[in-house]
């Protein structure tokens, strides 16, 4: 170690002290929030007001941990403060729009968590690089420098923290061994892993910032290796841009997931260039198979963002907005700006690629600005969402038949129930009658998935059978327990497809019935309904389409079952074999007496 790095170490000591201090109160703040919440006491206080002491719990000591020794005491002061706002502010919000009867209600759901960090990274560096110049908008060679090298120092805390509980997993493990049990039930209790976790992430924080230098070298080489990258995905880009043309836009959309992979191809471009272009062009760097491939970096993140933004309005227009798809636009949103600046950069006369740095600082400020109005009434996903659905609705684009009611009762929060209810009371306008009556089942469910709909006429609704036929008598009506339920895996917009045939030999009619992922065959004994297997094989994305298509047909010899055949592919149908045969129901087994074996001879 360095003279000067040893000084440094030593005159840190008290930072080191406030910090170790600071990690350790959040955790033991962190358990006593997990134990309140845990006895059911949070129900005594507004969900608001508990997600509210959450956020600031989370995120306000990490700010403080990350502005000692980087900010000034009056700027710490006033950031800090603003954090507690805006972060309280947010919980409080997402408080009042959880799901009533959700079991989580009460903590801040993950895309809170996620995207409250990414936007508090962001915001902290613009302020550090603002008190650091001096003026409102730093240099940016110093964004750059403090950006990374606290993203490298954040991902070696993580990594230490990770490896701290690797060592006491098998520190516990290594007292098992030999009987002592109390090591690793310890380790496992709330009121260690809390404190231990937060205190150790605390002091790496400290640790990776006294040695400034080694995080460092290690975001140089990190960098370094991350640029040579950025040629191969150039080249993996600009090919599927070239044989686009060629294939046509008509397979992306079969994905349905086009506009997430295009864009997350467009991310990964823009990371790689960032690692590439560091802080602008020097002697004798980047090389010129970097400038090259950054260049044509520049160029063609621009078609595959439009590609997903075209992508994503055609999704929305057919089936209007669901808060991913709003999540999605702003995605998009943000993406535009990056794929309009890097492209001006390569065109932008001057030093290689210069104008990316505006364009970096530009879109640093609309991220944040863009999440705070995605977490606050602003723009909120849930009600923007319930709002065009309903909409939707009202205007005739969805009939009530094929409305998502459950996308209203389970994925909407409040926003959502209180609209759901609307629904229900209503009493006027075209289909009110039908559209209260399917809202009132809605809300009656108690879960998404797994509980059959009360309804014989909703669950018709569900699925179509193969070749224009009709479901046998009793197979909706029939009282199903909610795992066995064959129309569990079923919903409004999606229906199931259902195969209706003699597959026994005994000119009684079986159901096969085809679910994503599931493929489950039902027959009828003694005027109940029961599942005896399922079809072997994998679930292909086409087998709906070629079902609806009257491609399908069943083999005339059952032995003992029929085999199903659905566009070409023979499906054979497995018993299931976990059942109690007939007549064996309840029945005691008797184990005969097990006698020891004799001695061995020696």
């Amino acid at each position: 170690m360095f003279a000067g790095e040893t000084d440094q170490v030593a005159a840190s000591r008290p930072i080191a002290i406030a910090r170790v201090a600071i990690g350790f109160a959040q955790g033991l703040a962190l358990y006593g929030l997990n134990e309140w919440e845990k006895h059911g006491l949070a129900e005594n206080i507004p969900s608001p007001l508990f997600c509210a002491c959450a956020m600031l719990i989370l995120f306000l000591p990490v700010v403080v941990l990350g502005g000692l020794r980087t900010l000034r005491p009056r700027t710490l002061i006033v950031w800090g403060a603003v954090t507690a706002i805006v972060v309280a502010g947010l919980g409080a919000y997402h408080g009042t729009i959880a799901i009533p009867d959700a079991s989580t209600e009460h903590w801040p759901g993950p895309p809170l968590v996620i995207f409250t960090a990414i936007g508090l990274f962001i915001a902290h560096h613009l302020v550090a690089g603002a008190d650091a110049d001096r003026r409102w908008i730093a240099g940016y060679g110093r964004y750059f420098d403090q950006t990374w090298k606290d993203g490298v120092r954040l991902a070696l805390a993580v990594l230490f923290v990770g490896a701290l509980w690797l060592l006491l997993w098998l520190g516990g493990a290594l007292f098992d061994l030999i009987g002592v049990k109390w090591v690793g039930e310890t380790i496992q209790k709330p009121w260690f892993a809390f404190p231990a976790t937060t205190t150790f992430f605390a002091l790496a924080i400290h640790l990776t910032d006294v040695r400034a230098s080694l995080v460092r070298g290690i975001r140089t080489v990190a960098l370094t290796l991350l640029s040579w990258l950025l040629p191969v995905m150039a080249v993996i880009g600009a090919g599927f841009l070239i044989a686009l043309p060629f294939t046509g836009l008509s397979l992306l959309w079969d994905t349905k997931s086009a506009a997430g992979i295009l864009l997350s191809a467009a991310a990964a471009l823009i990371v790689l260039l960032n690692a590439a272009y560091q802080e602008g062009e020097a002697e004798d760097h980047p090389p010129v198979a970097l400038k090259w491939a950054g260049r044509v970096t520049g160029v063609i993140i621009t078609p595959l963002v439009a590609i997903a933004a075209y992508g994503l309005a055609l999704r929305i227009g057919q089936y209007g907005l669901t808060p991913d798809r709003i999540y999605g636009v702003a995605c998009t949103l943000v993406a535009v700006i990056y794929a309009v600046g890097y492209a001006a950069s390569v065109f932008w006369p001057g030093p290689w690629l210069k104008r990316l740095e505006v364009t970096n600082v530009v879109t640093a400020h609309v991220v944040v600005a863009v999440l705070l109005a995605l977490f606050s009434p602003i723009a909120n996903p849930s009600r923007l969402s319930v709002n065009d659905q309903v909409a939707r609705l009202d205007r005739g684009a969805v009939t009530p038949a094929k409305f998502d009611y459950l996308f209203l009762r389970f994925e909407a929060g409040k926003p959502g129930m209180d609209a759901l209810k609307a629904l229900a009371a209503r009493k006027t306008g075209p289909h009110a009658a039908e559209i209260a009556k399917r809202a009132t089942s809605a809300l009656a469910r108690k879960a998404r998935y797994g509980e059959a709909t009360t309804s014989v006429v909703e669950r018709k609704e569900l699925v179509a059978v193969a070749g224009g036929g009709v479901l046998p008598p009793g197979f909706l009506e029939q009282t199903w327990k909610s795992f066995e339920d064959p129309l569990q895996n079923c919903e409004t917009g999606r229906q199931c497809d259902a195969v209706v045939a003699d597959l026994d030999g005994d000119t009684a009619p079986e159901v096969v019935v085809f679910a994503m992922g599931d493929r489950r065959v039902y027959r009828q004994d003694k005027g109940v309904w029961s599942r005896i297997g399922t079809l072997s094989g994998s679930y292909c994305d086409k087998d709906g389409a070629a079902l609806k298509a009257g491609q399908f047909a069943v083999n005339a010899d059952p032995k003992p079952l029929a085999d199903v055949v659905v566009a070409g592919r023979r499906l054979r149908v497995v018993p299931d074999t976990d059942k109690c045969p007939d007549g064996a129901a309840g029945e005691a087994v008797v184990v005969s007496e097990i006698k020891p074996p004799p001695p061995e001879t020696r």
